[in-house]
């Protein structure tokens, strides 16, 4: 059985990515309710602008609000994103109006951010909200070379 404990600064992309995906489900929401939630959440998204297709991305301009909820306090966690001529930037400081707002819990991002899922799927099954810009929605999950478990 694979560990709720997996840290992902430890662990390149693709070999965390297979270690979410082994995880059940009860695990992984141990994981993401835990004191290691932060933690967790820190790596992946220091890890986004990376990850980022610049080829797909230069034409976009838009500020995109992450909101994670099932915070051990019962709380969300938000991050704003924005993508600029190629470039992303991440940020705790959700400072500016959004295009597109994210919202799903912190056992599906990092199901999402890790391949283990895609966004449609969660849309399809009500765990993924989004708000804003229909165009932006369709091509973010495009935007980032997410690795394979």
């Amino acid at each position: 059985m694979s560990s709720p404990w997996a840290d992902p600064v430890m662990m390149d992309p693709r070999e965390f990515a297979r270690h979410v995906r082994a995880m059940s489900t009860d695990e992984l929401e141990t994981l993401m309710r835990g004191p290691r939630r932060r933690h967790v959440l820190d790596e992946l998204l220091r890890r986004m602008p990376s990850a980022l297709r610049r080829d797909r991305a230069k034409s976009i301009d838009a500020v995109v609000h992450w909101q994670i909820g099932d915070r051990p306090d019962g709380g969300t966690d938000r991050y704003q994103m924005v993508i600029a001529k190629g470039e992303c930037e991440l940020s705790s400081a959700c400072d500016r109006a959004p295009a597109l707002t994210l919202t799903l819990s912190g056992a599906d991002f990092v199901r999402l951010v890790t391949g283990n899922v895609h966004a449609v799927m969660l849309v399809m099954k009500g765990r993924l909200a989004t708000k804003g810009d229909l165009r932006l929605t369709a091509k973010f999950p495009n935007l980032f070379d997410i690795p394979k478990p």
